[in-house]
């Protein structure tokens, strides 16, 4: 790594870089210097993102907005330019490295330990929102096109049917006929975006925990980390993906259906959290909130029954049938989010103005 370190602007020379963190994605290094001064090294994903350089110009413009809305340091990420004044480096290999100032004093959980640290969560990422509304979101490059377009997650699920490729779908009927019957109001976000009914913003699109980091000594929400996926979007999506994996009552892949179930008490106190946080919501945004939550959970399950009937080539399996597993917790979700709709509903009304 000496080769990579040389390259940017850090104070002091390094005397340790070694692995850090939980991501599946891209490679994460903890560096130290000897001043000492600690910071993140990344290697990012070629095969997760095709336009990097795009990717970090989408980083560089919002990381420069929230460090010029707020006097605390530790509230936003702060990337470390390279000695040519650039923004990551490319070695000879074309791998892409960027180094970011580690966020000092605070902690990061891979899940909650309390309703408190989902509540901060929602605090973090609704005031993520807050910060970036007037940012100008359809300037920023879609990292990955079409992430939380789902007709089009329909459309690549249909073509999965065609072609059958595994000789699976024989063995999964019901599951196929679930998602199938939910067609048509999949894409009702969508369609409220096209004809304006709902403004576009900067959404981060993977809003879990483990991508918010704490004050250690307080737990209070300090700043949202992991900004690839940071795209234009509908508030809903945000809302949506976090009461999708924070108020589940069992893991992504539990194969014992009885456990999964969805926590009303957990997704009223992240509504607490993010929509206060969030500022001037319009009526609409607010009101398409459960509705966001219930379709980020269909999609999801969407995109794990599509890999099982492919092959199992994008999500990572450890056992047979690890992606039906996933598609069938999601599913119960679902059927969970329908069942208790006028209890949801009551929830997000109190919110309204």
């Amino acid at each position: 790594m000496d080769h990579v370190l040389s390259r940017f602007m850090l104070d002091g020379c390094p005397i340790s870089c070694e692995r850090y963190g939980e991501g599946h994605i891209n490679r994460t290094y903890l560096v130290i210097t000897d001043r000492p001064r600690r910071y993140i090294l990344q290697r990012v994903s070629r095969a997760a993102f095709h336009n990097i350089p795009a990717l970090m110009g989408n980083i560089a413009a919002v990381t420069a907005f929230l460090a010029a809305r707020t006097d605390d340091p530790r509230a936003s990420l702060h990337l470390v330019p390279t000695r040519e004044g650039g923004l990551w480096y490319q070695d000879v290999e074309g791998e892409y490295w960027r180094v970011y100032d580690f966020i000092e004093d605070s902690i990061c959980l891979q899940a909650p330990e309390s309703a408190e640290d989902f509540y901060q969560s929602a605090v973090a990422f609704g005031s993520f929102q807050h910060m970036l509304q007037d940012f100008p979101a359809d300037t920023l490059y879609e990292t990955i096109p079409a992430f939380h377009n789902t007709p089009d997650r329909y459309r690549r699920f249909n073509e999965s049917l065609r072609t059958d490729a595994m000789g699976r779908a024989a063995k999964v009927l019901p599951e196929i006929d679930f998602y199938l019957s939910r067609e048509e109001e999949a894409g009702s976000l969508i369609a409220m975006l096209r004809k304006g009914e709902l403004p576009l913003r900067v959404t981060h699109n993977d809003t879990k925990l483990n991508n918010v980091m704490l004050d250690c000594r307080t737990r209070k929400a300090l700043c949202v980390i992991d900004l690839d996926t940071v795209m234009p979007g509908l508030v809903a999506y945000d809302f949506g993906d976090s009461i999708r994996f924070g108020a589940a009552t069992a893991h992504e892949d539990e194969q014992d259906l009885e456990q999964v179930g969805l926590d009303l008490r957990l997704y009223r106190r992240f509504a607490e959290g993010f929509i206060p946080a969030c500022g001037a919501l319009t009526k609409e945004e607010i009101e398409t909130l459960p509705l966001g939550a219930k379709l980020m959970t269909l999609e999801c399950g969407l995109r794990f029954l599509t890999d099982y009937l492919d092959g199992d080539h994008y999500f990572s399996v450890s056992r047979p049938g690890h992606n039906l597993d996933r598609a069938r917790t999601q599913m119960k979700l679902v059927a969970e989010t329908e069942r208790r709709w006028d209890e949801i509903q009551s929830i997000i009304r109190e919110f309204l103005p």
